[in-house]
């Protein structure tokens, strides 16, 4: 099969965006640079549209030139690690769910969500796209060799070292996606104790071990830490939480009064991560880029 009608490499595309869109947010962390990544993929696809040959599917060749473009890419960064970014719901919907098998450890929502991507980071690049295509999107071994042009023994192997450094940094939630979900009556506590500035019924919500990152400021671990940081910080200015979607999961736009101008502005998202019993991490990012891919328009007009 040939792709040299724009018609059918456009359908081949239109099939498989949404999960290239969703593995390379994976690989970069940020929504800017996925987009970046994909833009810069699916040129290289066009433009080498004829070399694609049947030994491998349309949908592998496109995660070939995907994942060597984030390589490239990460490889070329002038900065180290960078700390994921929030990615609105509507960019991810796209993901699709097939049957993956035993060989697909983690689903679409684990695979997206904050605290998974921030300990991804913590990967070398490469043992970090062999994690993805293998445990996220279910290719095999010989699959992924040659998708990366290596062998299956270097493969295996960093699959091995990337398994391991998950296992030591990464806390998976238990059970199917349904019990894992923050529970409505939880979320709602949250926001009762947030908004009324409750340090105590809010860090009654927190695991012990619970996780504020919001960078680019220091992370704060420990529910009693993340109380006191709270207490000084933010609970001095009268907040309302408007419900918003980022990661496949539940989030919120913290809102304030600023008196100078007498209008009500957005200050902060939260995405929250929980094991169904307690909150595990909360994702604050207030940059103004993070805050204009959500809508805000709830808020504003509260």
């Amino acid at each position: 099969m040939q792709l040299d009608s724009a018609d059918l490499f456009g359908d081949h595309v239109a099939r498989h965006r949404g999960e290239l869109f969703a593995h390379c947010y994976r690989m970069m962390g940020t929504v800017d640079e996925a987009e970046d990544a994909l833009q810069e993929a699916l040129t290289r696809a066009w433009e080498g549209r004829h070399t694609f040959r049947r030994s491998i599917s349309v949908r592998a060749w496109l995660f070939r030139i995907a994942t060597n473009v984030c390589l490239n890419a990460i490889e070329s960064r002038k900065r180290g690690r960078v700390e994921p970014g929030p990615c609105p719901d509507d960019l991810l919907t796209a993901i699709p769910s097939p049957e993956t098998g035993p060989e697909a450890r983690y689903d679409s929502h684990e695979s997206v969500s904050l605290a998974f991507l921030t300990v991804l980071q913590l990967l070398p690049p490469r043992q970090r796209a062999v994690l993805l295509l293998r445990d996220v999107l279910a290719f095999s071994a010989s699959e992924v060799a040659v998708l990366l042009d290596t062998t299956t023994q270097s493969v295996n192997s960093a699959l091995q070292r990337a398994r391991a450094t998950l296992r030591g940094r990464y806390d998976r939630p238990g059970g199917p996606p349904e019990m894992r979900a923050n529970s409505p009556n939880l979320l709602e506590r949250y926001v009762r104790a947030w908004e009324a500035a409750d340090v105590a019924g809010l860090v009654a919500l927190l695991r012990e071990d619970a996780v504020l990152i919001m960078p680019p400021r220091p992370t704060v671990v420990g529910a009693t830490q993340i109380g006191e940081f709270l207490a000084r910080s933010i609970f001095p200015m009268e907040t309302r939480l408007i419900g918003t979607r980022s990661n496949l999961g539940l989030a919120f736009v913290a809102f304030t009064h600023e008196p100078i101008h007498d209008q009500v502005v957005p200050f902060a998202l939260l995405v929250i991560d929980g094991d169904g019993r307690s909150i595990t991490h909360i994702h604050a990012y207030a940059g103004p880029r993070d805050l204009a891919r959500f809508d805000l328009s709830a808020g504003l007009a509260g």
